[in-house]
């Protein structure tokens, strides 16, 4: 038998059915033909003007927005369909190909456009597809904000389109990479031998000819868009899928390894001796090579974040201020605080002169030049942190009732320091830790740190744990 279409079962009693998990906190994603195809795709393409119409408060035939694709198999036919969506609307469509997604964010903040959005699914895996959406100066749409939104146009009927809109292709390349580039001195960058693992995304493209460009060393592996995923999923933040990395910097005798996901608007550091970097001590060191630019400045950083982040801007001259997890609520905030730059340590990093936007490309940079200029490796510059921040990582643990139990943890550490800007954090003056509920899944998220030892970690960890999971 056939299978249906989703266009074909899209409406039972005049009403259309679509699948609610796709429309998550701060994108749209799900698995191709089961959850989003080509027609599916067209509505959102619809939708999304009219909710960007609302939000500039102008007629959609007056809009100008920016439309990029990754490069998985389905990108193409997607993308295209997204694009004949707009153009039903009458947006005037700026289609820059296929790029990483932080050049649409790019074309969006240095064109002025009205929105963009980036057919992507990021880190997932091949089988998976889906949207990343900004409003103008490349303000990311949320569920609080925009993406709800659409699913309820789309829910409700869009009607006959007015037609009229148009479509221009253009290449940024050349462009984005020039930009990039005035966030450092590139003369100082020493031709230090890198590997470099683009999980065959966009990274290769994207990022490449800058890091040639600077007369490194580069150990390619992966560097091709390919859509298929043939090495590994493009997805770093998952240990088994950074082994290979880990293992060529040791055998090339590099003095870095860097890799990206999908899109690359992430990227993830191995040192020299083969061993990952956390996010939070990478946040901690781009803060402080920023503020050493830009002095006295603020700098975001999230709630799941090493307290190694706050301590290096104070002692930097900074002001460190914490902040919910999720691009859509850091480029907000940066916008609200004059923040000259945020840190995630999922491996997101935002740069208020790149349009408040998160970049993969930025921070190898900018690590590139510190790297440089102190002349020290990777672990003798890390050291200091290591020695004294000890930290769990996150740790998903999946649980019947995470409401009940994020109160019983609220309970147990009530003599503590407690807010809940994003979860709970609980603060005590020697660990600390933060525990949040999933957007999506029945999962409770820990981090936790101790300032004493990594002894006193594991135990406070396991500590917490046994609440969260007995």
């Amino acid at each position: 038998m056939k299978r249906a279409r989703i266009s074909d079962r899209r409406r039972i009693n005049g009403v259309a059915q679509i699948s609610q998990e796709i429309f998550k906190a701060y994108d749209i994603r799900g698995l191709y033909g089961e959850q989003i195809d080509g027609d599916l795709a067209e509505q959102i393409g619809r939708a999304f003007v009219r909710v960007i119409a609302d939000l500039e408060s102008k007629p959609a035939t007056s809009l100008r927005l920016g439309l990029g694709r990754d490069m998985r198999l389905t990108a193409p036919e997607l993308a295209g369909r997204y694009a004949a969506g707009m153009v039903a609307e009458g947006a005037a469509v700026l289609d820059v190909g296929m790029v990483g997604t932080e050049m649409l964010y790019y074309v969006v903040g240095s064109r002025d456009l009205d929105g963009g959005l980036m057919c992507t699914a990021s880190h997932n895996p091949k089988a998976y597809t889906g949207a990343k959406l900004v409003r103008r100066g490349a303000v990311a749409l949320s569920g609080e904000a925009g993406i709800q939104e659409i699913r309820e146009l789309i829910v409700a009927g869009l009607g006959s389109p007015p037609g009229g809109g148009t479509v221009e292709s253009v290449d940024v390349g050349e462009e984005f990479r020039s930009a990039a580039l005035t966030f450092i001195d590139p003369t100082v960058v020493r031709p230090l031998r890198v590997v470099v693992d683009g999980g065959n995304g966009m990274a290769g493209p994207m990022v490449g000819p800058i890091l040639e460009g600077l007369g490194l060393d580069l150990v390619k592996a992966y560097f091709t868009p390919d859509g298929s995923f043939p090495g590994h999923e493009p997805n770093p933040m998952l240990p088994e899928n950074r082994e290979f990395i880990m293992a060529k910097v040791v055998e090339s005798k590099a003095d870095l390894g860097i890799a990206w996901d999908g899109d690359a608007d992430r990227c993830f550091f191995i040192d020299e001796k083969g061993a990952f970097v956390d996010g939070d001590f990478l946040t901690a060191f781009m803060a402080e090579s920023i503020l050493a630019k830009q002095p006295q400045s603020t700098v975001l950083y999230d709630v799941r974040a090493s307290r190694a982040v706050a301590d290096t801007v104070a002692a930097a001259g900074g002001k460190a201020l914490m902040n919910r997890v999720g691009h859509a609520f850091f480029k907000t905030r940066m916008r609200e605080e004059g923040a000259v730059y945020g840190g995630e340590v999922s491996g997101h990093y935002y740069f208020r002169d790149f349009y408040c936007a998160d970049s993969g490309t930025i921070p190898a940079l900018l690590m590139l030049e510190l790297l440089s200029e102190q002349g020290k490796t990777m672990s003798e510059l890390i050291a200091p942190l290591r020695e004294r921040y000890f930290i769990s990582g996150e740790i998903n643990s999946e649980v019947d009732d995470p409401d009940r139990r994020m109160a019983q943890i609220k309970a147990r550490y009530s003599d503590a320091r407690l807010t809940e800007l994003d979860g709970l954090s609980v603060d005590y003056d020697d660990w600390h830790f933060n525990v949040r509920k999933s957007n999506t899944e029945p999962l409770l998220r820990l981090c936790l740190e101790s300032l004493v030892s990594v002894e006193d970690m594991q135990r406070r960890r396991d500590e917490v744990l046994a609440l969260i999971r007995d």
